[in-house]
């Protein structure tokens, strides 16, 4: 992940028409940058094209918004970072998981970042979409595979709800981010994971 102070600059092209792939990933790279060095509101069609060396209409031909396009640029550059691993022990491949987005949040810059996408979904409904659909619905999703796996392999019970199970560990370190009342850290992510699959009732 780059550092928060790289500075931002156009990208000169050559001439000739590149491949599409091609120009959507440099879009995806720009506005990752913007937006992990100025924050969502430098996300805007301009600034991004202008970064990029693309045109405003093929940004608009692709995202609904500026909003929606950052969502995506951010999911682009965190999704290698929070592969969910699978070794058949779910405790610690959860607290991997874990403990890798706690550090995302923490030390490599995103926590900002995902709190201003977060706050600007609640009156942006193309970023609230693009948001679910291209980062929080594929992350649950993996982690609820990775859950029903366990329960086949019967490191889970067979009536645990894993849905909530994934609430209760992403929403804690989601809480911790947006409510500053307590630290968010990796010592934080690993009790998450040893609380949620030990239970809170005495042991017998």
């Amino acid at each position: 992940m780059e550092r928060q102070d790289e500075p931002v600059q156009r990208v000169r092209r050559g001439r000739g028409r590149r491949p599409a792939a091609e120009v959507r990933a440099g879009v995806l790279e720009a506005a990752g940058r913007l937006l992990f060095t100025e924050g969502i509101k430098a996300v805007t069609f301009e600034r991004v094209a202008l970064t990029a060396g693309s045109s405003k209409m093929t940004l608009y031909k692709w995202w609904p918004s500026a909003g929606a396009l950052a969502a995506e640029a951010y999911f682009a550059r965190s999704e290698q970072v929070l592969e969910f691993s699978d070794t058949g022990d779910i405790r610690a491949d959860l607290t991997r998981q874990l403990r890798a987005f706690v550090r995302l949040l923490t030390q490599d810059g995103a926590g900002p970042v995902i709190a201003e996408l977060i706050g600007a979904a609640q009156t942006d409904p193309d970023l609230k979409s693009a948001f679910s659909r291209e980062y929080s619905m594929p992350r649950r999703i993996l982690a609820i595979e990775a859950m029903e796996r366990a329960r086949g392999r019967g490191q889970l019970r067979d009536d645990v709800d894993v849905s909530m199970l994934v609430d209760q560990l992403w929403g804690a370190c989601y809480h911790r981010l947006l409510v500053p009342d307590a630290p968010l850290s990796e010592s934080f992510a690993g009790a998450l994971v040893a609380n949620a699959l030990d239970g809170a009732s005495p042991r017998s």
